[in-house]
């Protein structure tokens, strides 16, 4: 099976370390010391507006100084690396489809994202860089199933034929939709794709 996965939130930890730069960024620019727990108060992936007010100049002045901190100090969440081994050895191919930016000067956001995967030791076959898109290239690029923590993402997919699983995360565990496969972590993911490939040899 070519499968697509995300990578923030879905393969490696994104959120913690992205609070905890934003939090440093917002007390910079404010003078005013920031000691609350912003992972708690998140509520959808808009969370850099929401919690901070940030315009758009203001959201990308806090990752043209810190984006590179942030991917630098991701973390994997568990069994991500057994799992997608396990899918490589099946004979599956892995395709890791990420907004990720690419146009933010002091990051290197290619060689980072590289350096994290080879450091947990995560196989791949292709990493795919800043995709706003990801119907279009699930479809230009046949993925058969994309992995992901993006619920409208997930359900855009769902609607227009390719399977997904949707991974939780505290941005989207208050979305009820039975339609949408919904994991909690990579175990599940195993679980569900060895009943996708069940269903279609079916």
């Amino acid at each position: 099976m070519k499968i697509g996965i995300d990578i923030d939130d879905t393969t490696l930890l994104t959120v913690k370390s992205m609070l905890k730069y934003a939090d440093i960024f917002q007390e910079e620019i404010s003078g005013i010391s920031n000691n609350r727990d912003s992972f708690g108060l998140i509520k959808n992936r808009y969370y850099l507006k929401i919690l901070y007010g940030w315009d758009e100049k203001t959201k990308f002045a806090f990752f043209d100084k810190y984006y590179k901190n942030v991917l630098e100090e991701c973390t994997m969440l568990p069994k991500a690396d057994k799992t997608i081994q396990k899918l490589k050895k099946e004979g599956d191919t892995i395709h890791f489809i990420t907004a990720r930016l690419m146009n933010i000067e002091s990051c290197d956001t290619e060689a980072i994202t590289k350096k994290s995967l080879n450091n947990f030791n995560i196989p791949y076959n292709s990493l795919n860089l800043h995709i706003r898109d990801k119907l279009t290239f699930c479809k230009e690029q046949n993925i058969e199933l994309l992995i992901e923590d993006s619920y409208e993402t997930c359900k855009e997919l769902k609607d227009n034929g390719i399977e997904s699983i949707l991974m939780t995360t505290k941005m989207n565990s208050d979305i009820q939709d039975d339609r949408i496969v919904r994991v909690n972590n990579w175990d599940e993911i195993y679980e569900k794709i060895t009943e996708i490939k069940n269903n279609i040899k079916v």
